[in-house]
């Protein structure tokens, strides 16, 4: 078996342990800890990914357009599969953010197995991409929506990923260095991340989602986890990039659906348990087409 799938297993089978324990927690024990990952955990481990390593200016010029471009095509291609969506668009937006946004969690499980400097590439990508996916979806949200748009801005721009991506990359490009007594405990932090999203996942995971595979929910997977992928793979290979490059933008582009973006839905009135279940399609699937894209990278 590849190195890099040896390296999922663990991941894997913590996804499974926090299947078992489901009911071990109540629902809104399950949402508690996802806050602190969202809050606190995640934050940590991006905002060290990013100050570990000095960006250059082809960095952010690469990997900046290139992530929203990604987005940008899962945006098009979701749009064209309208049709096959619910009547209501509200409800159909709710569904259609899930071509774009992306686990996080996932993404930093599958860079394990690559080179220290491929996380924090990765975590670049994460902080140049949150704000604008959420700008995306809060725009198809708020369409016929009261909810005022500025204020949800505020709220994008205060989003604890991208400000320690951002925090992350300034210090790291001014220089600043902090003793290891600073780093410790965030360092400690950053290590609960990934257990700790991983337990989450199999927790909210249901395999009845599956049964619901509707034909449109059927186009979101498809573009999310087979189209986005493999168009970023096949443009990588064209222009000649580099393999770290390449590699964490492959690994973006298939990521399954971020797993909080039901949340958003339902803040803006949309069916909150339609887009649960495309997450819900997109994580189970995921698990599957995310090891195939490593295989691939591995090979590549």
């Amino acid at each position: 078996m590849s190195p890099i799938l040896l390296s999922l297993l663990p991941d894997f089978a913590l996804i499974a342990l926090g299947a078992a324990l489901r009911g071990a927690l109540s629902p809104a024990a399950w949402q508690g800890i996802d806050r602190l990952n969202y809050l606190l955990l995640f934050p940590a481990l991006i905002f060290l990914a990013t100050l570990g390593r000095t960006p250059s200016a082809a960095d952010l010029l690469l990997i900046g357009p290139a992530v929203w471009a990604i987005m940008g095509l899962g945006l098009s291609l979701a749009w064209l599969a309208r049709p096959l969506g619910p009547e209501k668009f509200l409800d159909f937006a709710g569904m259609w953010q899930c071509a774009w946004r992306f686990n996080t969690a996932l993404g930093f499980v599958a860079i394990q197995g690559f080179p220290p400097e491929y996380r924090a590439l990765l975590s670049i990508a994460i902080g140049l991409a949150v704000p604008v996916a959420n700008v995306l979806a809060v725009a198809g949200l708020s369409r016929g929506n009261a909810m005022s748009f500025g204020h949800t801005l505020k709220q994008i721009g205060l989003n604890p990923f991208f400000l320690a991506s951002l925090s992350g990359l300034t210090l790291s490009i001014l220089g600043v260095e902090f003793p290891d007594i600073v780093l410790a405990p965030v360092e400690r932090l950053s290590q609960a991340a990934l257990p700790v999203a991983m337990l989450s996942i199999g927790a909210v995971l249901r395999f009845e989602a599956l049964a619901r595979l509707d034909l449109f929910k059927l186009s979101i997977n498809v573009i999310k986890l087979v189209i986005l992928p493999a168009a970023t793979f096949a443009v990588t290979w064209l222009l000649g990039l580099d393999r770290a490059h390449a590699t964490v933008l492959v690994i973006f582009a298939a990521l399954p659906s971020a797993s909080a973006a039901h949340v958003l839905a339902s803040v803006f009135g949309a069916d909150r348990e339609a887009s649960a279940t495309v997450i819900a399609q997109t994580t189970f699937l995921g698990c599957v087409t995310l090891p195939l894209w490593l295989m691939v990278l591995g090979g590549a």
